[in-house]
């Protein structure tokens, strides 16, 4: 069994899977970061991964590596074409997180709609007449445009629809019909929903061609329109968002990933008391930080027994059939 590296913080449920197995050794770095766990990756047959990148230059220092285990579903940290040149398989977990991450999604969208922050500190504060502004929302009856309808698009949409919103969707990977079997309907392109819609939902992997929504998507939605964003945050200007709040283009937004992470104590958008913030763990609830630990840990385990499931492996196109199995570390 194989000499496994744990880089980044995880549940205890995965470090148990993995020391529960006969004679593999481990390394656990808990800092998330590249400088962190870079020591060691001279050793390891497998490494298990956070959020932290993995460049080529760690991969190359790896000479020993046979899998990496991604902690979740996004891999666009990773240097897949490095990973992938070596025949070095890189998986992900299964469907651990959309859960956590479609109600972390509503919970964004509910305290905006609600002005949740604000009455709290009005409440403190003895304001008790804010409540005579009328100033929150419902969303019954509002427009929400999911962009992006994987896993987790699709359980924001139903969510959504639980609250007899109207969904609006666009992918392009996935058949119209298919979304309007749900209930939502799909849309060709997304300046045509933007300008429709009280609130946008992302849920879609970074693309590398920069940010899907800048300052031309943000002049097309409503003044009272709200984004939300629990994907990836280079898909969101930050700094045409922080314009965008500030002008009045855009009502408020919920984002729980950022560009750069954690994002800078004087980031522009801090200020702002129209954005509800959270740091990245929209899908780290107890019993999701169990799943993706356990599940992470396991197709390092399913990789050296020779069977791990290649539907979890994101460059299983480029890495033989035989690279999935015990023959490529022995």
């Amino acid at each position: 069994m194989p000499h496994i590296l744990v880089a980044g913080k995880i549940h205890d449920a995965g470090l148990k899977v993995l020391r529960a197995a006969t004679g593999v050794t481990l390394d656990v770095v808990e800092e998330v970061s590249l400088g962190a766990y870079l020591p060691f990756v001279g050793k390891a047959e497998a490494i298990l991964i956070r959020t932290q990148p993995l460049p080529a230059e760690a991969i190359a220092k790896a000479g020993r590596l046979r899998i990496v285990s991604r902690h979740g579903v996004g891999y666009d940290s990773g240097d897949v074409a490095a990973l992938s040149a070596r025949g070095i398989p890189l998986t992900i977990v299964g469907d651990v997180n959309s859960g956590s991450v479609a109600e972390h999604t509503l919970m964004l969208m509910l305290s905006l709609a609600k002005r949740v922050l604000a009455h709290d500190a009005a409440t403190r504060t003895g304001d008790w007449n804010m409540r005579n502004r009328f100033d929150a929302i419902e969303l019954s009856g509002k427009t929400l445009f999911v962009i992006g309808f994987g896993r987790i698009g699709r359980r924001v949409a139903r969510l959504a629809q639980a609250f007899d919103m109207n969904v609006l969707t666009f992918d392009p990977f996935v058949a119209g019909d298919r979304i309007g079997e749900s209930g939502a309907t799909p849309v060709a392109r997304i300046e045509d929903s933007l300008g429709s819609a009280d609130f946008v939902s992302l849920h879609i992997p970074l693309s590398g061609q920069g940010a899907l929504i800048g300052a031309e998507q943000l002049a097309r939605m409503k003044p009272s329109a709200m984004l939300i964003n629990t994907a990836r945050g280079g898909l969101v200007d930050e700094a045409a968002l922080a314009d965008a709040l500030a002008n009045g283009q855009i009502a408020g937004a919920g984002l729980d990933v950022f560009a750069a992470e954690p994002p800078a104590r004087d980031h522009p958008l801090f200020a702002n008391k129209r954005v509800i913030l959270s740091p990245h763990n929209a899908g780290l609830t107890e019993e999701c930080a169990a799943r993706m630990a356990a599940f992470a840990a396991q197709n390092i385990l399913d990789f050296f027994a020779g069977k791990l499931d290649r539907s979890l492996v994101v460059n299983a196109s480029n890495v033989p059939a035989k690279n999935a199995s015990h023959e490529a570390s022995t």
